[in-house]
């Protein structure tokens, strides 16, 4: 109705999960990045949940799209069924021909019918070089006698990789779920998780100029930049809540015949779109802290974290454990209890490894005082690797956590240090209780700012010119020179070349990747495994 009083193309927030309208927000990219790993990592179990709303589906619809061609998908976006009735989908959706019923024999197949032509199909489809990939989308719907039956699927596998590569997609009960004693076996299995959560403010205004933007907005966008701190108030940062609002929204723009939405008509909208709602949208748990250290029973569960021998390390005292390749013969010690650092703790023990001893109490706040910076992702392994530098990460079990550095990390594994003492672990098993937010440090002189502006001048904008300059085989230009248009263009040009955001703002990424290529003395997360 209002798209032509707008000179849109269409109506740009439509809550079908439509490829063109995906957003990829930081948490988007990691998210959609985490399911392209899992197809390509000798498969198990991926996890993707968020919240209702947050772009799941739209995810992974993006995710069908740039799949591999030698990947052959099948995908059950109604998993309400009986353990037959889930065979009997994956069947038909890898159309594998099942054998004709004999003669006199009802034309039903049992569970074994099943499972047997699946195994053939398997078989057949690695040795012509093809994977094989279910996705179950709402995953929380399934019941246990289902996820156990997945689990089962899976076990069919060569001495490189298994044969059927899983991906649950749901909503956050699914991870409570999965945290039951009696799935335990299924969560050991998890290769991969993410957790989508919702948007920021600012990611919240680039999400609404996106939608229109992709709608063909043209000049003048009809839901000005200055309200996205009110619609994000609003949705709660959630993308479908932000595209029922800015739908109602232009339409009572519409009605009013106003050029643009206003913060009235933006409440009234919210008031319609939202009526009876009994509370504001669900916000991301929030996983406690368990006071001195040690997770409540004072351990992780010893049979997702089993024993892998390595190099000789210094004897720890509580070690984590990263299960056992299929087949393998266990010859380790009964795993002990695992002892994990407090937030603080790992913190500190982080700083050490920059030859830091940053102060207790909050050591990201006296961080700068020592010419470092404490810098919060959610990106997960991914982007670890990416950032190439050691972090904290946090590690859950069931709604308990504990947090370790993550010291080192190669292809097979990753090195963890608890309070000085390390432990190799799988990435598998570091997959299963690691849900993707991390902390790391970087270097930064005192006079940094988070932002430097055209005209700005001072010791970073120095810095910045001179690594830049540095780079592009060029002189240094003289100190105390502004922040100007060509300094900015050339930063626009590194970020892109380094695929950063190319914004032009020096921000945190932007000063790790400057001061890695400058070999600017700092510890590598990736060497560090070696």
């Amino acid at each position: 109705m209002y798209t032509n009083y707008f000179h849109l193309k269409q109506a740009p927030f439509s809550i079908a999960p439509d490829p063109r309208y995906l957003f990829m927000s930081e948490r988007h990219r990691e998210a959609l990045a985490h399911l392209l790993y899992g197809i390509g990592s000798g498969g198990g179990f991926v996890l993707l949940t968020g919240e209702i709303g947050a772009g799941k589906t739209t995810v992974c619809r993006c995710f069908i799209e740039q799949v591999p061609e030698n990947c052959r998908l099948a995908y059950i976006f109604n998993p309400r069924l009986t353990v037959e009735e889930l065979l009997l989908t994956i069947c038909d959706e890898f159309r594998i021909a099942l054998p004709p019923a004999a003669a006199g024999t009802p034309g039903v197949k049992g569970v074994k019918e099943y499972i047997d032509a699946i195994n053939a199909h398997l078989l057949a489809s690695h040795a012509r070089g093809d994977n094989n990939v279910l996705v179950i989308d709402e995953a929380q719907n399934l019941s246990p006698q289902v996820l156990e039956q997945l689990r089962l699927l899976t076990n069919l596998e060569t001495s490189e990789r298994k044969l059927l590569q899983i991906i649950l997609i749901g909503q956050p009960e699914l991870r409570a779920m999965l945290a039951q004693p009696e799935l335990e076996q299924l969560a050991q299995r998890v290769i991969a998780r993410y957790h989508l959560g919702p948007l920021s403010v600012a990611e919240t205004g680039a999400y609404v100029a996106h939608r229109l933007a992709v709608a063909g907005v043209q000049a003048g966008t009809p839901i000005p930049a200055g309200l996205a701190p009110l619609v994000h108030r609003l949705t709660g940062g959630v993308p479908r809540r932000v595209n029922l609002l800015c739908d109602r929204a232009l339409l009572g723009a519409y009605v009013e015949n106003s050029r643009e939405v206003t913060p009235k008509i933006l409440r009234r909208a919210a008031q319609e779109v939202f009526a009876g709602e009994a509370r504001a949208p669900r916000k991301p748990p929030r996983w406690p802290l368990v006071a001195g250290g040690v997770l409540a029973g004072a351990a992780l569960s010893a049979a997702a974290w089993q024993a892998v021998p390595r190099r000789a390390e210094p004897a720890p005292a509580a070690a984590v454990h990263a299960p056992a390749a299929a087949g393998a013969v266990a010859a380790a010690a009964p795993a002990k209890p695992l002892a994990l650092a407090t937030e603080e703790e790992a913190l500190r023990e982080l700083g050490a490894l920059w030859g830091r001893k940053l102060p207790a109490g909050d050591p990201c706040a006296g961080a700068p005082r020592q010419e470092l910076r404490c810098y919060q992702g959610r990106g997960g392994l991914y982007e670890l690797r990416q950032l190439d530098r050691p972090a904290i990460v946090a590690l859950h079990d069931g709604q308990r956590v504990g947090y370790a550095v993550l010291a080192g990390m190669d292809e097979q594994g990753a090195t963890l240090s608890i309070n000085g003492q390390r432990q190799k672990v799988s990435l598998g098993a570091l997959a299963t209780r690691f849900d993707g937010g991390f902390t790391t440090l970087w270097r930064a002189p005192r006079a940094f700012r988070d932002e430097v502006h055209p005209g700005d001048s001072g010791a970073d904008v120095d810095w910045i010119a001179a690594r830049l300059a540095a780079l592009d085989k060029r002189d240094a230009p003289r100190a105390g020179q502004p922040f100007d248009a060509p300094t900015r263009r050339l930063l626009r040009a590194f970020q892109e070349q380094q695929n950063l955001k190319a914004d032009g703002v020096a921000g945190p990424r932007t000063w790790m990747r400057l001061n890695q290529l400058g070999g600017v003395d700092e510890p590598r997360l990736l060497a560090a495994a070696k």
